[in-house]
């Protein structure tokens, strides 16, 4: 069963929050960073990001720039903008985007459930991309950004989380990618007592939704700590946790991520659609098409949108990753016709957010920066458990959650 803790977060007062609060570190590269946190000195962004504090050639990774993240957060702390609450709390953090809000519980998880399988991971992580993030653990220990969770949702906590939520928040705010944040605190002990047994009684695992590398830092920089003092799990110290959002799996919303194509690999249209009739039934469009089932993808190509749905011998539904509609393209599109292997390395395929909708596909193609787009249907919190729960790795750029959680709002202290 799972481990799930209060904890004194660092929280920026009511009057500050909106201005510090930043999208997560990898949604933005470091000169748009650079650019969002323009005029706001108090951006999170120079917290987690703090190579936007200097210049282009610099080497982001080394040492000082670091060090210039945690002396940030220390010049907040001392100037009252962030302050440590006096007790144990978790959280209540609420998203709405549109007609769709999610909920989740902001505390930590214990770092020997990463390590048991109690946490469950359905990506690679990327050796360069981690041990930045644990740079980011060693050098300040803290946690400055919470991994996004989900767990199977659980009645009982739902029940306590919205008695919560008649109460006064902490903050309410609309960020400036009209995502509406609001949280609340919960300091009653006997329903932080109920909370923490409901976990440990009633959810047997934890998925990753959003934030492997994250959750890798934030577990394995924890060990080297306790380690380091010869610690474990029962003596309660910090370092046995790191900080999670978790949200119920019947309330998280996946997009598409779509795929764009540099070249036709030496085909012709007509030779492409050709080859493609081999495993698809293909149509033409009159508008726009976004697939409303699984199997079905969206192909837009010399201004012209086409329907391919695949046909029976080209997917196997008893396989959890063959019944993907990203391995039934990799598989019959990309592989064979265009022949891209790796997704990771191969420079003639990128990857298109579903938040930017089916008019960025056509921008790229259209431009000539790309010759033809692949739309696709999002994959479902279903489909991660089954993988997940199999000890099986989802394909490359599979996952898009939004909305996304805003950074600088709750930090976990290792030292406390």
């Amino acid at each position: 069963m799972s481990i799930f803790v209060p904890f004194k977060a660092y929280r920026p007062q009511q009057k500050y929050a909106q201005n510090i609060a930043s999208k997560p570190y990898d949604v933005l590269n470091a000169k748009e960073a650079k650019l969002e946190a323009l005029n706001n000195p108090i951006s999170f962004y120079n917290v987690i990001k703090p190579e936007i504090n200097f210049s282009e050639d610099s080497n982001y990774y080394a040492p000082r720039v670091y060090e210039k993240g945690k002396a940030v957060f220390d010049d907040f702390v001392s100037k009252n903008i962030l302050k440590q609450d006096s007790h144990e709390s978790y959280y209540v953090y609420e998203l709405t985007m549109g007609n769709h809000t999610q909920t989740g519980l902001v505390g930590c998880c214990s770092i020997d459930d990463y390590f048991n399988n109690t946490i469950k991971k359905h990506e690679l992580t990327r050796p360069d991309k981690e041990e930045d993030r644990k740079n980011h653990v060693r050098y300040s220990a803290l946690n400055y950004e919470a991994v996004f969770l989900s767990y199977p949702q659980v009645t009982g906590i739902d029940q306590l989380v919205n008695i919560t939520k008649k109460e006064k928040h902490l903050y309410d705010f609309i960020s400036d990618d009209d995502i509406r944040h609001r949280l609340w605190a919960i300091t009653n002990k006997e329903i932080l007592r109920k909370i923490t047994a409901l976990f440990k009684t009633k959810v047997p695992k934890i998925y990753i939704a959003d934030g492997h590398h994250r959750t890798a830092a934030g577990a394995l920089v924890g060990k080297e700590f306790r380690d380091s003092r010869n610690g474990n799990l029962d003596d309660k110290k910090r370092d046995n946790y790191f900080m999670a959002v978790v949200f119920p799996d019947n309330q998280l919303k996946i997009l598409d991520y779509n795929r764009v194509v540099k070249d036709l690999n030496g085909f012709t249209k007509n030779e492409l659609i050709q080859r493609l009739k081999n495993k698809f039934d293909v149509v033409t469009c009159a508008t726009q098409y976004r697939p409303e089932s699984l199997h079905t993808f969206g192909m837009y190509l010399e201004g012209q949108w086409y329907k391919l749905s695949s046909l029976p011998d080209s997917y196997d539904d008893s396989d959890p990753i063959g019944q993907l509609d990203v391995t039934i393209l990799s598989k019959n599109v990309l592989e064979p016709i265009f022949d891209i292997i790796d997704l990771r390395k191969d420079i003639r395929i990128d990857f298109v957010g579903g938040m930017r909708g089916l008019s960025e596909l056509e921008k790229r193609v259209d431009s000539g920066d790309m010759k033809v787009a692949f739309s696709m249907y999002p994959v479902s919190m279903t489909q991660l458990i089954n993988i997940s729960d199999n000890d099986l790795l989802m394909p490359p750029k599979v996952t898009w959650f939004e909305p996304k959680l805003r950074s600088g709002l709750f930090i976990h202290d290792l030292t406390d």
